[in-house]
């Protein structure tokens, strides 16, 4: 398949393709997003397309890239700044133009300076991010000051490369110029995102210059949000899906992913924010509670089903909820080793939202990837299975699923899939390739080597002989039996 730009013609579009109706000649760049990737496409800017759609107002978005070639940003503009939108499951589709963004920036097209300028703009009053856990450069809950690239923007303060360096020139810029307070508000998909971010942001600031530490004390709030949108990366067959939804039309910028969408906002702006809640975002003193709820349902059993599923030959997550065994084990670590550990709201029904999210699991229009989930499991693991580990030694717990999944971790890393090999992305990728191939022949000094892994697994579980005799167990089960049977005796 070939997938070559065209400008899109809104004439010759289906009829059951919508465009904004809204007014977008008088957008203004309130909204400044650094890293426009799929999520932020499917997510962030939906949501200010539907708040504008039902409510009017001037607040439009600059979306900003640090990283690749301008080539999207240059196409996307070619068409207006209008990109597609298809939410698809299994009961159909349903196509949109999205009109919210109203002007791009691209680091090596525009230079620096362009972008620091854009930070400091009066009428800009939300700064936004979606640039994965690893672009916080944050290490240990403080800023990462062996991090090269931190390293490199700390030296040359007006020529950053991060988001955070990038931030931290607006902002002195914009202090400089007396424009006033505004907020950095995280969207990615980690915890206590907002208190990272400034974390991040306020040490960096506090390298350079004290005073400008302090300024944005008092003028910038970062708050935390939740976000949660399957949003699978694109694939020919996505590109496709877009291409028969525009009649033909071919849009590279469009973006393919489930019907259903959550955001949930800490309401703490300091210049003023969009009404997102026409949208169907929830405004809220405290995102915490329905962050550990979707990073340890959502998200747990997501790499639950990921490292196994693969090991198991499943391609896609609808694989996985496809096999009658992988969906209840699924539920079961959900509803039984999950939701125990939770302190929500009173008026959620938690074992109704473990259900829901199967449902989601098991829309087989989205091909969300196995592989693509096992990504970067030496950052997520601990928040998704290793809190609720604590929590069940702490308490009495029952905890055999969450220990399958990290011995089923322990076994993708070796990078060997019956014999055919595949690439293990992770922060930690060499380290550990260079574990495999010193001590993955010997079962017990392999898993012990991993578990001393300081920066993954908690000095407290390590120290528990029940709980290293129960991972040594579960990579064993996994390896011996191979993952679909370790699963399946999950039931016995």
């Amino acid at each position: 398949m070939t997938f070559e730009f065209q400008k899109l013609d809104l004439n010759a579009l289906p009829s059951d393709v919508s465009v904004p109706s809204y007014v977008r000649g008088s957008l203004k760049p309130r909204i400044a997003h650094i890293g426009f990737g799929a999520f932020a496409r499917a997510h962030v800017a939906m949501h200010l397309h539907e708040t504008l759609a039902a409510g009017g107002g001037d607040w439009g978005m600059r979306v900003i890239e640090l990283f690749g070639t301008s080539d999207l940003f240059d196409k996307l503009e070619e068409n207006d700044y209008l990109y597609t939108l298809v939410e698809t499951a299994d009961e159909g589709t349903n196509t949109r133009l999205l009109g919210a963004v109203c002007e791009t920036q691209h680091l090596a097209r525009d230079g620096v300076e362009a972008l620091i300028d854009g930070l400091a703009e009066e009428q800009l009053k939300v700064i936004s991010l979606t640039v994965t856990e690893k672009g916080y450069c944050v290490k240990n809950g403080k800023l990462d000051l062996d991090n090269e690239m931190i390293q490199q923007d700390l030296s040359s303060p007006s020529a950053p490369k991060t988001a955070i360096g990038l931030i931290v020139a607006g902002l002195a810029k914009r202090r400089a110029l007396g424009h006033g307070p505004i907020t950095v508000m995280s969207c990615d998909n980690l915890p206590h995102n907002g208190v990272l971010c400034g974390i991040a942001v306020r040490e960096f600031a506090a390298k350079l210059d004290a005073e400008l530490a302090a300024w944005i004390e008092e003028n910038v709030s970062f708050p935390s949000t939740m976000v949660d949108r399957i949003v699978p990366a694109l694939t020919d067959e996505s590109r496709e899906l877009i291409r028969e939804s525009l009649g033909g039309q071919v849009d590279l910028n469009g973006i393919v992913c489930e019907p259903f969408r959550q955001w949930v906002i800490e309401d703490n702006f300091k210049a003023g924010r969009p009404q997102w809640e026409l949208a169907g975002a929830q405004l809220v003193a405290d995102v915490e509670p329905f962050e550990e709820m979707k990073l340890r349902t959502l998200n747990g059993s997501h790499s639950f089903l990921a490292y196994l599923g693969f090991l198991a030959g499943k391609e896609t997550i609808a694989d996985c909820a496809a096999d009658p065994v992988f969906y209840a084990e699924a539920r079961k670590l959900m509803v039984d080793e999950q939701l125990p550990t939770l302190d929500v709201p009173g008026d959620m029904d938690l074992v109704a939202y473990a259900d829901s999210l199967l449902k989601r699991y098991s829309n087989s229009k989205l091909k969300h990837r196995t592989w693509q989930i096992a990504a970067d499991g030496t950052q997520k693991m601990p928040q998704r299975w290793l809190n609720s580990v604590k929590f069940h030694l702490a308490n009495g717990g029952d905890y055999h699923h969450l220990v399958l999944g990290i011995g089923g971790w322990m076994n993708y890393i070796r990078a060997d899939r019956n014999g055919k090999s595949y690439e293990v992305v992770d922060p930690l990728k060499e380290k550990l390739a260079a574990i495999v191939a010193n001590d993955g022949a010997d079962e017990t000094t392999y898993v012990d080597t991993l578990l001393a892994l300081d920066s993954v697994f908690p000095s407290e579980l390590v120290a528990n002989d029940e709980f290293k005799k129960a991972v040594h167990n579960a990579y064993r089960a996994v390896a011996e039996k191979g993952a679909a049977q370790a699963v399946a005796d999950l039931a016995d």
